[in-house]
């Protein structure tokens, strides 16, 4: 086991070793490309020595725990997103609401130092749910609150490689197909390196279905667990439906779930007088790199389809004599909303579909985060890492390919050049194709 971790060791010290991964991205996608055939090595030498399923929880814990404190030293020059973490919880700190006040707020002006010159986006209030302003705010407790609230996910995602490894055992799977998470740079480079919030909940994901795989359920336990996810990031929020068939208990689950997150939202949705302005711009303002959304919007510009639906506009108007009514759409008529909406439609279609068929658990929550994944508009290398889990324990290849490939989007931020049409290509080719040749989810208890 030793000397199949070793290549992917080595691998992430080098990628320490390039530290500021912006300044030399061609050597960044270099090592993590030799992080990933060393992933795949190890990962193949391991099943050829067929070890017992749960034999092997601590070795390959302890090799994961130490691919994420390799990487904790890493500065975020990928992502700024820690540093939008660590300010809105000084904003709660000092008793400011973050879902109303943008950093650029006048009434923030006495929290301004040099962290508020590296925020994103200060112009827009908060996207976090309660559960991540909680950690957040903990972090700014410590001296260093950028590196405390790093190592506080990084220690939440090796929580999840351990719950990744029990849920191995307790489907019948090889716990050598949990290293595609545990030992992946992606986790590893997003979570420990980049300090992302979604550690926290891929972990509570991870865990509800650990519970509701467990003999008997933990309903209610699940069912908290599930709520925690929602409160971390709202993204589980389309898992609900399939965990509670899977509960057994439906409402039960649905009524734990659902009232721990209506009572923590409740507050947030009352001082905002509905949904949080943030919440609003992020849905309509932020995109790239979507797999469909990037050639669709571009198609339906190059169709004129907002020309066609301004004249769809004008006859209404004319028809109804509602001028001032139907004047509200016209902002909204540009192709980009347009494809927003169109993958909307698809997304919520397919997300029924998938709901209505009975599968394995594992199989249902990763195609249910896989769906939403594949139809977003915004597509950064972090967001996969709710599909990963999923796609690792059924050895996904199409899934299990992008988790590398998908590391390329960060070419055009930091080595020039535009999305389209070769870094897109670089990264969505390989997928499609692998998916083409292999599209189903199947968690088969052997190889």
């Amino acid at each position: 086991m030793a000397r199949a971790a070793l290549p992917v060791l080595v691998a992430h010290a080098g990628l320490v070793v390039t530290w500021d991964l912006a300044a030399r991205p061609a050597a960044t996608l270099t090592w993590l490309a030799l992080g990933f055939g060393a992933l795949a090595w190890s990962v193949r030498r391991l099943e050829r020595a067929d070890l017992p399923t749960g034999s092997m929880v601590v070795p390959f814990l302890v090799v994961a725990a130490l691919l994420r404190v390799v990487a904790l030293p890493l500065p975020p020059t990928l992502s700024d997103d820690i540093y939008r973490y660590v300010w809105d919880g000084r904003v709660i700190g000092a008793g400011e609401n973050p879902y109303l006040l943008a950093p650029d707020a006048a009434e923030l002006e006495p929290l301004r130092d040099d962290l508020w010159g590296r925020l994103p986006h200060r112009e827009v209030e908060t996207v976090y749910p309660p559960l991540a302003l909680t950690v957040f705010s903990i972090a700014t407790a410590f001296p260093a609150p950028v590196y405390a609230l790093k190592a506080l996910l990084a220690g939440v995602d090796l929580i999840t490689c351990w719950l990744l490894l029990l849920l191995c055992s307790r489907v019948g799977v090889p716990s050598s197909r949990s290293l595609w998470y545990l030992w992946s740079p992606l986790p590893v480079l997003e979570l420990a390196g980049m300090g992302h919030v979604d550690a926290l909940g891929i972990c509570a994901v991870v865990a509800t279905v650990l519970l509701l795989a467990s003999r008997p359920r933990r309903v209610l336990g699940a069912a908290a667990t599930a709520a925690a996810a929602v409160l971390a990031k709202l993204v589980p929020l389309i898992a609900l439906p399939v965990w509670a068939r899977a509960s057994g208990r439906p409402w039960p689950f649905v009524a734990v779930a659902l009232g721990l997150v209506v009572a923590a939202l409740a507050p947030v949705g009352l001082a905002a007088s509905g949904v949080p302005p943030g919440y609003v711009t992020f849905s309509v303002s932020w995109e790239f790199n979507g797999p469909l959304y990037e050639p669709l919007w571009r198609l339906l510009d190059r169709l004129e389809a907002s020309e066609v639906v301004a004249a769809a506009l004008d006859r209404q108007k004319l028809r109804s004599g509602e001028h001032a009514l139907w004047n509200r759409f016209y902002p909204f008529n540009y192709p980009q909303l347009l494809a927003k909406l169109v993958l909307a439609v698809a997304a919520a279609a397919t997300l029924v579909a998938v709901w209505w068929r009975r599968r394995h658990l594992v199989e249902q929550t990763g195609l249910v985060f896989a769906v939403l994944f594949f139809f977003s508009s915004t597509v950064y290398p972090w967001y996969l890492l709710w599909v990963l889990p999923w796609a690792a324990l059924c050895r996904q290849p199409a899934w299990l390919a992008l988790s590398a490939t998908i590391l390329v989007s960060y070419w055009p931020q930091f080595g020039g050049g535009d999305l389209m049409p070769w870094a897109y290509l670089a990264v969505w080719a390989p997928f499609f194709l692998l998916l083409l040749r292999y599209p189903r989810w199947r968690l088969a208890p052997t190889d």
